[in-house]
């Protein structure tokens, strides 16, 4: 008997050893569903807060992008104005002095000053009458149609400047 009492106090060892295995498998299963759920809440909430602070950066970004829109509309539209004044007063130097080319070169040669004085003019009166907008779709015109003459245009104007800005160092 004892051989069997032995045998049935360790299969009720067994059994109450599964039993208690089975309550900590199903223990652990509810902890990391549990962990789970935390895990997926903690996420959203996190996953939601990136979203607003994401939103709020592209809100900062397009107010600033437009900002910039606008700031650079009126430095373009006082960049036009000022070019129209210079090419007025480069018209008006060059009709003033004509007279001197004509006394030093010829009346031939001052008419060709004239001339070309009224022309500058013209050319301040079309930039005063023309939107920025309508100077800038004229731009991109131009360097579709004539891309090298763009280019070497570009190269010249970026030679003059840097001339320019070294001799007033």
């Amino acid at each position: 008997m004892t051989n069997t009492a032995t045998n049935t106090t360790a299969s009720s060892n067994r059994t109450e050893a599964k039993s208690r295995f089975n309550a900590a498998l199903e223990e652990a299963k509810a902890g990391a569903a549990a962990l789970k759920a935390e895990g997926k809440d903690r996420a959203a909430a996190y996953r939601d807060q990136a979203r607003h602070k994401g939103d709020d950066w592209v809100s900062e970004a397009k107010a600033y992008g437009e900002d910039a829109k606008v700031k650079g509309r009126e430095l373009a539209t006082e960049g036009k104005v000022k070019a129209g004044e210079g090419l007025r007063s480069l018209s008006k130097l060059v009709n003033e002095n004509a007279h001197q080319v004509d006394e030093r070169l010829g009346a031939k040669y001052g008419d060709y000053a004239r001339s070309a004085s009224k022309s500058i003019d013209g050319y301040a009166s079309k930039l005063d009458e023309k939107s920025v907008d309508d100077l800038v779709e004229d731009g991109r015109e131009f360097v579709r149609k004539s891309p090298g003459k763009a280019l070497g245009i570009a190269a010249v104007v970026g030679f003059m400047l840097s001339r320019l800005f070294r001799g007033s160092r």
